[in-house]
């Protein structure tokens, strides 16, 4: 039977799974057996969190109707945190894969917001749904997280939280300062860049990886986040710990990671290129 479920839910077909849950309730509690881009098999919550990733052709695709989906598998039971043993909650598998419209109805389910991922999972091993929506960059699931109530420094950084500022307020360590500035940065919260530096974080203090703000928005491909720290004083040819690479570097690197024409890393290489000589 979990074959038909599967087939229901690559359709995204709501009503079809409806009915067929209201014939076999425990095929919402029953894992989908391994597949073509699943060899691990996965919870129906956790498969419908993942749709918006083509694993058979590796590609990232727009998605709509997964929250339908989810209510209806809630509806007939499925455990909103997963079962024990699991790896890692349904509400962690969105953020990983960016699903705000999953994780918005597993937080209105009631989803633990500070359950971790198991120590030997993949992504963020031991990490928050939050920290994995920050550390994925899925902007738009650490917004509805952080509406819900998770936060922390350096994650809430990722939301523009409204409670960044009485968590500066409690005086944090640098250390996890430069780590909020860095994820604010990629997220292009130019807000609560100027929030952490104006609370005294260094605009090139390096982060525990060896790089800086500005390798991480080169990175992400953020050209106005990479304008604004420039403006802010970011020094362009800074070189990570790690590698030795410049901002411009990583801004060369991801795009020709990614293999196909990108405006915002074209122009970010624009901003931080050197000037011509005369």
């Amino acid at each position: 039977m979990g074959d038909g479920l599967r087939e229901v839910l690559d359709l995204r077909d709501a009503v079809r799974l409806r009915a067929l849950l209201a014939e076999r309730p425990g095929l919402a509690r029953e894992p989908i057996p391994a597949g073509p881009g699943h060899p691990l098999g996965a919870s129906p919550l956790g498969y419908v969190a993942m749709l918006r990733y083509d694993a058979v052709r590796g590609e990232w695709r727009d998605v709509t109707g997964t929250g339908a989906l989810a209510r209806a598998l809630l509806s007939a039971g499925a455990p909103v945190d997963g079962a024990p043993g699991d790896p890692e909650t349904p509400l962690i598998t969105a953020a990983s894969y960016g699903d705000a419209e999953v994780a918005q109805v597993l937080v209105e389910a009631g989803a633990d917001l500070a359950a971790t991922a198991a120590p030997d999972a993949g992504g963020v091993p031991g990490g928050t749904a939050l920290r994995h929506a920050a550390v994925f960059e899925m902007t738009a699931v650490a917004d509805v997280l952080v509406a819900a109530g998770a936060t922390d420094l350096v994650h809430a950084a990722a939301s523009g939280s409204a409670a960044l500022t009485g968590l500066l307020g409690a005086d944090p360590p640098e250390a996890d300062r430069v780590a909020a500035l860095r994820i604010a940065a990629e997220h292009g919260r130019l807000d609560v860049v100027d929030q952490l530096l104006a609370a005294g974080t260094p605009v090139d203090g390096v982060d525990r990886d060896g790089s800086t703000a500005l390798h991480a928005a080169a990175h992400r491909g953020r050209p106005d986040a990479v304008r604004h720290l420039l403006r802010r004083g970011a020094d362009p040819t800074r070189r990570d710990t790690s590698f030795g690479g410049t901002p411009l570097d990583w801004c060369r690197h991801r795009a020709a990671e990614l293999g196909r024409e990108h405006p915002d890393h074209d122009e970010v290489g624009r901003l931080l290129a050197p000037p011509a000589q005369p």
